[in-house]
């Protein structure tokens, strides 16, 4: 059982649905999820939020955020997670904001260089990761880190109702 059949299972379980907000991933964390059987009990939908206007227009990021601190960044994956998980009503939303490559990259913000979010009733936290390798190996690490924040949070809910 791969880690996206693992984690339908155990949203299943726990009664849990999940979103995600994805930008560097172009949508492979939501792609992940629906290719197994029965994702749909669990799986909200998502957001391929690639461009600025998205992240703020549908996701409801701060404009200010995205000019100070910029799209790659904590502050906006944890606006993402929560603006997805508001929008599809989800027990858990994950974001990812990141640079995959080859370019675009700089000092302070390396060619795979990721931000996460995640959001559910307990609040939002976010992690950093920078990925080796190609474009393709960094957006693979990517949603495979994305599943598994999925699953750790599902592992600490609680079903809904009680």
């Amino acid at each position: 059982m791969d880690k996206a059949e693992e984690l339908v299972s155990l949203l299943a379980a726990k009664g849990l649905t999940c979103a995600t907000a994805e930008s560097c991933t172009g949508g492979g964390v939501g792609s992940a999820i629906t290719s197994v059987p029965g994702s749909s009990a669990v799986f909200q939908g998502g957001v391929i939020s690639y461009s600025n206007d998205v992240k703020a227009n549908v996701l409801g990021v701060s404009r200010d955020s995205l000019s100070r601190v910029g799209a790659v960044s904590q502050e906006v994956a944890e606006q993402m997670a929560c603006g997805a998980r508001r929008l599809a009503m989800a027990d858990i939303a994950v974001s990812l904001t990141g640079i995959a490559g080859p370019g675009g990259g700089s000092a302070d913000k390396p060619v795979g260089l990721v931000w996460f979010g995640l959001a559910t009733a307990k609040g939002v936290r976010s992690e950093r990761r920078v990925f080796s390798g190609d474009r393709a190996s960094v957006r693979a690490a990517a949603v495979e880190h994305a599943i598994e924040m999925i699953a750790s949070a599902a592992g600490e809910e609680k079903a809904p109702g009680r």
